[in-house]
């Protein structure tokens, strides 16, 4: 999809960089990217993340605006009709998409953005935003990644079965991403993410981002 890029620049003085990278993370589910999402945005306090829309029903502990932001199926169909998405995908019946003006306003004033989406909007993504840095998180093997969508509780035994067959669909395209990592020890994971991101930041101070909520 195509869309007009903001001209917004950052005007703080100290501020020398063109513009902010977007950072991607990928993972199937039940891999861990949630909690190595968040560990990445407590060690790098000053990155922003990309909250992704999405038409499903909030899990429980699920905040709107925090986890995602919670919508209809007449708006979010209504921004694909008016081209607002950087990508957007229908998975598992409910639509998730990723809002276009967010990205190219935040890389245009210079913040670096990590993005927490599935493979298929890696993909879309790579070909508006080719400079990202995709990060591929995999399980151990499949019957580990099973053992954890089972103690977590909150799926039915067909829907763990439905996202076992999507797990190895995505570990099929693994070599779409710069990076891979497997998430067998957390800690281990986490020191591994973390020396990725720092490969590629450059550690200065920049100003509060003006358009997070």
């Amino acid at each position: 999809m195509n869309s007009k890029k903001s001209k917004a620049k950052n005007k703080d003085p100290k501020f020398n960089r063109a513009t902010g990278r977007l950072f991607i993370l990928s993972a199937p589910s039940g891999a861990g990217k949630t909690t190595l999402r968040n560990a990445i945005l407590n060690r790098f306090p000053e990155m922003i993340y990309s909250v992704s829309y999405t038409t499903r029903k909030p899990r429980p502990g699920e905040k709107n605006g925090k986890d995602y932001y919670f919508i209809k199926n007449e708006e979010f169909e209504k921004k694909i009709e008016k081209d607002q998405w950087a990508e957007w995908a229908k998975v598992h019946g409910n639509y998730y998409g990723t809002p276009a003006e967010f990205l190219d306003e935040g890389l245009a004033l210079g913040f670096d953005i990590l993005l927490e989406i599935d493979v298929q909007g890696s993909i879309l993504i790579l070909e508006r935003y080719p400079e990202s840095i995709t990060i591929f998180i995999m399980p151990p093997s499949l019957k580990i990644l099973k053992q954890r969508l089972g103690q977590r509780g909150a799926d039915s035994k067909e829907a763990i079965k439905n996202r076992l067959l999507n797990a190895e669909k995505e570990i099929a395209q693994k070599n779409v991403y710069r990076h891979i990592i497997i998430n067998d020890q957390l800690p281990e994971a986490i020191g591994e993410l973390v020396m990725i991101i720092e490969q590629y930041r450059d550690h200065q101070r920049l100003p509060d981002c003006p358009f997070v909520p």
